[in-house]
């Protein structure tokens, strides 16, 4: 069995001497070593040795000064650094110092001056630290914050400043400066709020940009600025939270860019754009009036004929004259439907989506499109049983029909078919979706097919290209293609062309389907239901035209009603000014001077609760119907059938 000895049982006692003798030995980051009071070194530990690459043998009797560089030597550097620490009982510094083999490398120092019992000074002790690592880090930090520093500085077309947690700025670089014209000593300590707009400040703008940026991290906005001296710009905001390592919310960092001329610039672009999209409709209107004069010349003709058979009978005594007046009342139909669609089609207006039912979109245009193709060209539907609803704007589909049917018409010189044709499909990623960069879905087909000459591929490539056209110089803008495809893509939509020479050329849109619940609209009746019993009243007549004007007036008269008439508004002010009984108002809506709406403002100020019957000329405005037209008020669209007249002013007068 081995002998088990006490504790520290044969080991030699340490003395403290010793003990510290071994600790600072055992210390290798660190070199630790004394001078004696010359500066001659006298002990030396093994991190010395590490670092500064001497032994003890070596170093030990030289003086100190060979760790330093040259240039600090000449300077008498060492030999102050001992002078300081004798006067202050303590020198620290940082520095370039030499290794035996002459490299350098930079090192925290501390000397401090060592004394026996008695308190006289028998040397120093010397700690050296080499920290070269860290002081090239410093340095690269330090240069990137400079860097950093400069860049921001030199970029005068961004505002780039920061705030602090409740907003106030707490430097500034140039761009700042030179966008909003304060300078760092103007504006460093005030809040950032005084940048925005009197209004939105009202609203708390500037304190909910700060809210949400910190919420969620970011915030991008525009809107108007101020400057120093009080002008606007419209400016693109970027205001991005800033958190420390711990994640706790230090401040802002705002960026701000003057785009004042780029608004300006794209409000410009889109008002071309609709400028565009005006002359190709009226292009497409101006392409239209060969076969609209026909058309016209045609329904005149029938209705000069039937109206001379008409009066033949009946001077001859003769009452059987009713398909005379009903051939006139039909090519009137005819021609008033023609009108509205040319009006609606032609008019400048917003472009407002909405649902759109396409086959009766294509069956409404059949006639026009007809009588723009001409009769060498055969048009056939071929219309899908169900199509789904679309949501875009049907003034634009219009258009793109219109223009497409036209296009066909071009290409088929000798005359052809054209097929206009509807669908419904779905896409998805292997059916071409992906392809045509529409969202994988249900899509409303419309398709396009004429037997022309086709495109050859140089072409059809180029077929998007704005103001790219094969027509003669003065015979296309080049816009109907392009501007079809920025409609199909800002309807969420497509547009494809297939196309050979020889073979015709067919063109598919692809509208996304409408999934929204069906859309109830009032409907206007033409002839709304009368009274049981009569109305009696006196009517105000106000129309320019002198024959539709004795019209109205006869029929009204006919039917027992006091009537008073006026040729224009000036006139009809008069009266309404006048001590005359007026129970309706019906009054053209485009009268010279004084206009209708003008004439009615006048007479519902002069009478409280006239009621008013507007007449229009123009094609039934939708955004008319929307209007408040104020009360007791309503409107008709000429060509007005007479018992369409008398029954609404009936209804109008009766209803008290």
């Amino acid at each position: 069995m081995a002998n088990v000895l006490p504790a520290g049982a044969g080991l030699e006692p340490l003395s403290g001497e010793r003990h510290f003798r071994l600790l600072v030995d055992s210390v290798h980051d660190y070199a630790i070593y004394m001078l004696d009071p010359q500066g001659v070194v006298s002990s030396w530990n093994a991190g010395a040795q590490r670092f500064k690459g001497y032994t003890a043998d070596e170093i030990i009797g030289q003086n100190f000064c060979r760790f330093y560089a040259e240039e600090d030597q000449r300077a008498g550097v060492p030999q102050r650094n001992l002078a300081v620490a004798t006067a202050e009982g303590r020198f620290e510094t940082e520095g370039w110092r030499v290794r035996k083999d002459g490299s350098r490398f930079w090192a925290s120092v501390v000397i401090v001056p060592i004394r026996d019992d008695s308190g006289t000074q028998i040397g120093f002790g010397k700690v050296t630290r080499d920290i070269t690592e860290r002081k090239a880090a410093q340095d690269a930090l330090r240069l990137s914050e400079e860097r950093f520093r400069l860049l921001v500085q030199g970029v005068t077309d961004y505002a780039i400043f920061m705030l602090d947690t409740s907003g106030h700025v707490t430097n500034w670089n140039s761009g700042a400066q030179r966008m909003k014209g304060y300078s760092a000593a103007d504006i460093v300590g005030q809040h950032f709020s005084r940048f925005y707009t009197e209004e939105d400040r009202a609203t708390g703008l500037p304190a909910r940009a700060l809210r949400t940026a910190e919420r969620e991290g970011r915030i991008e906005m525009e809107g108007w600025r101020l400057r120093k001296d009080g002008s606007r710009f419209w400016a693109s905001v970027v205001i991005d939270a800033i958190h420390d390592d711990q994640g706790t919310l230090i401040g802002f960092g705002k960026v701000t860019r003057d785009i004042t001329e780029r608004r300006e610039a794209q409000i410009a672009l889109d008002e071309a754009r609709q400028a565009l999209f005006q002359a190709q409709k009226m292009e497409a209107v101006g392409q239209l009036t060969g076969g609209i004069a026909h058309d016209f010349n045609n329904l005149l003709q029938a209705i000069g004929g039937s109206l001379e058979l008409l009066e033949r009978r009946l001077a001859a005594g003769r009452t059987d004259v009713g398909k005379y007046v009903a051939a006139t009342r039909a090519s009137v139909d005819r021609a008033a439907a023609l009108t509205q669609r040319l009006l609606a089609f032609s008019r400048r207006s917003p472009l407002k989506p909405e649902r759109v039912a396409v086959n009766d979109l294509v069956t409404g245009m059949l006639e026009l499109i007809q009588r723009s193709v001409g009769e060498a060209v055969q048009v056939d539907l071929a219309l899908a049983d169900a199509p789904w609803p679309t949501w875009a704007d049907a003034n634009q589909i219009e258009n793109a029909l219109l223009n497409l049917a036209i296009n066909a018409r071009d290409a088929m010189p000798e005359g052809g078919h054209l097929t206009i044709a509807t669908g419904n499909v779905h896409l998805d990623q292997n059916s071409g979706a992906a392809d045509a960069n529409l969202k994988p879905g249900d899509y409303i087909r419309l398709t396009v097919t004429d037997t022309g000459v086709g495109m050859p591929p140089d072409v059809l490539a180029r077929a998007f290209e704005p103001f790219f056209t094969t027509k003669p110089l003065g015979q296309g803008t080049g816009l109907g293609l392009s501007q079809l495809y920025g409609f199909a893509r800002q309807s969420d939509g497509h547009i494809h062309i297939d196309s050979e020479v020889g073979r015709g050329t067919t063109v598919t849109l692809y509208l996304p389907r409408y999934n929204g619940a069906e859309e109830v609209k009032p409907t206007r009746s033409d002839e709304p239901e009368s009274p049981d019993t009569p109305a009696r009243g006196t009517v105000l007549v106000v129309e320019d035209e002198a024959i539709v004007r004795m019209l109205l007036v006869e029929a009204l008269r006919e039917r027992d009603y006091a009537v008073l008439e006026a040729e224009d508004g000036t006139a009809a002010a008069a009266i309404v000014a006048s001590e005359e009984r007026i129970d309706l108002l019906a009054t053209d809506v485009g009268l010279p001077g004084i206009n209708g709406r003008q004439l009615a403002e006048m007479g519902r100020a002069m009478r409280p609760g006239l009621k008013v019957l507007f007449l229009t000329g123009y094609a039934y405005n939708a955004a008319m119907d929307k209007e408040a037209l104020g009360p007791n008020t309503q409107l008709l669209s000429k060509p007005i059938r007479i018992e369409t007249f008398l029954t609404k002013v009936n209804a109008m007068i009766a209803g008290g």
